[in-house]
């Protein structure tokens, strides 16, 4: 296994890899249906209780990588019949219970959930009960404990129940879809549509055709991810793909620490616009709090605004880790700038799909942005290039940012602002869904500590020093 984290990452580029070999020609009914058994050409299972049933699973992930359901507005989607293997979740009875005499389990329960068996063990009525947790609470061994699916635990917005089939189901009201279940389904039930071939065919259609021509923008989080080459490599290995110009969205988050710093001091009271996943959550979960969302487009969006200010015939798609980019992309103001998102789980699929040994290729060079435009990709990295950016603009305030990694501290700081802002200690919310920011995003090829340090020395290796002499290119 190459480059991923996890087999569950290896199986679902696996597939995404053949999608991407047939569209590069065109897709076919029977190419797609022969899909599944292209991964899986034998009669014995590698994966499932029968080669049927992983076959059957493999064409839902073919959909998938082809779109999915074009009608639904949620990136995230559950594969129904991959999604029967983890056990029932919700409060139950371990063998730690000692049929004790108190029954306090009992007595706390208000939907009479609770019997007890001739050896006095406690019982759980699954139809009667609640989920209220009190009887696990006065349990005085411990014994009852709450069984939660992996991606019941890594969904932070409780957007996930279970269907009355049991297989998990998304709440797409609550839902931020920020991916963090696709990550950690151990199954792959849950996965992110992908337009892997809306992308292809828009390279397709400009290979010869003098009417427009096809841009990268990506994602800064772009250095910590293709370590088996050099970023110079990557970006060489895109430009075979067929895309014309690359260019740093850390240049689009230079631009975004410009504007957002003054629009902190212009409000008093400031919570970053950058991760849309956050910037969901506030709208479905905090609605109060609107106002203080910045009003800046996020650095993709700003950045292809910018690019099709001088070019109005081009094409855009952003490569980065955030499945949550997808959604971002359908946006009013966004829909019109953005042509295609890609993760770099995606990518690697379309290098390969070509057959393309990216650290064979030859380096380019990648430099538009500063060292703060590039270290936006980590947990904090917003924050200095707000301060940074007040520093060159000669504007004396005092950026007091409150970092929030991970949507457990959001949650945290946007309760506190919602009460009282003074309780807030600061006066700028960075934002990050993802625990460490945007390097631990859903779409990425690996995750991990490692990803902050190699963006930090990409950051550093930066040719403009300042924000403004990034910027200044584009005036």
């Amino acid at each position: 296994m190459r480059k991923f984290d996890t087999k569950v990452q290896y199986l679902k580029y696996k597939v995404l890899r053949e999608v991407a070999r047939r569209a590069w020609d065109g897709l076919t009914p029977e190419e797609v249906l022969d899909i599944p058994k292209v991964i899986v050409p034998g009669k014995v299972p590698t994966m499932r209780c029968c080669v049927y049933k992983e076959r059957a699973i493999l064409g839902e992930r073919v959909k998938l990588a082809m779109g999915g359901d074009r009608n639904s507005q949620n990136i995230i989607q559950v594969i129904d019949i991959a999604c029967d293997e983890c056990p029932a979740a919700g409060y139950e009875v371990t063998g730690n219970c000692r049929g004790c005499l108190a029954h306090r389990c009992e007595d706390v329960c208000k939907r009479q959930a609770i019997s007890f068996d001739h050896n006095h063990v406690a019982h759980i009525d699954k139809t009667k009960c609640v989920e209220c947790g009190q009887c696990s609470k006065v349990c005085p061994f411990g014994a009852i404990v709450n069984r939660k699916r992996p991606c019941q635990n890594a969904c932070k917005v409780k957007a996930i129940d279970i269907s009355p089939e049991g297989a998990a189901a998304i709440n797409d009201d609550k839902c931020i879809q920020c991916g963090a279940c696709v990550y950690q389904c151990p199954f792959g039930a849950i996965s992110d549509r992908s337009f892997i071939t809306d992308v292809i065919d828009i390279i397709n259609k400009s290979e010869g055709n003098t009417a427009y021509k096809v841009y990268a923008i990506v994602a800064p989080a772009f250095s910590s991810q293709f370590s088996h080459a050099k970023v110079g490599q990557a970006i060489t290995g895109l430009k075979q793909l067929g895309f014309h110009t690359v260019i740093e969205a850390a240049l689009g988050a230079d631009m975004v620490s410009m504007s957002e710093s003054r629009e902190l001091v212009e409000k008093g009271v400031l919570t970053s616009s950058c991760c849309p996943a956050f910037v969901r959550y506030i709208k479905t979960a905090f609605p109060a709090l609107e106002p203080f969302v910045s009003h800046n487009l996020s650095p993709m969006a700003a950045l292809a605004k910018y690019i099709k200010s001088t070019d109005p015939t081009a094409k855009v798609i952003f490569v980065g880790p955030c499945t949550a980019k997808k959604a971002e992309r359908e946006l009013d103001g966004v829909k019109d700038l953005i042509d295609g998102v890609l993760t770099f789980e995606e990518l690697q699929a379309l290098f390969d799909s070509k057959d393309m040994e990216i650290s064979e290729l030859p380096e380019d060079v990648l430099d538009n942005a500063s060292y703060f435009g590039r270290i936006f990709a980590r947990s904090g990295g917003l924050s200095e290039a707000v301060a940074q950016a007040l520093k060159e603009q000669n504007i004396d305030f005092e950026a007091k940012p409150v970092v929030c990694s991970g949507i457990e501290e959001c949650r945290m700081a946007l309760l506190k602002l919602s009460k009282n802002p003074k309780l807030l200690g600061g006066n700028f919310i960075e934002g990050m869904a993802c625990l460490g920011g945007c390097i631990n995003g859903a779409g990425c090829l690996t995750h991990g500590e490692k990803n902050k340090a190699e963006v930090d020395k990409y950051g550093r290796e930066a040719m403009e020093k300042t924000i403004s002499d990034a910027v200044s290119i584009l005036q």
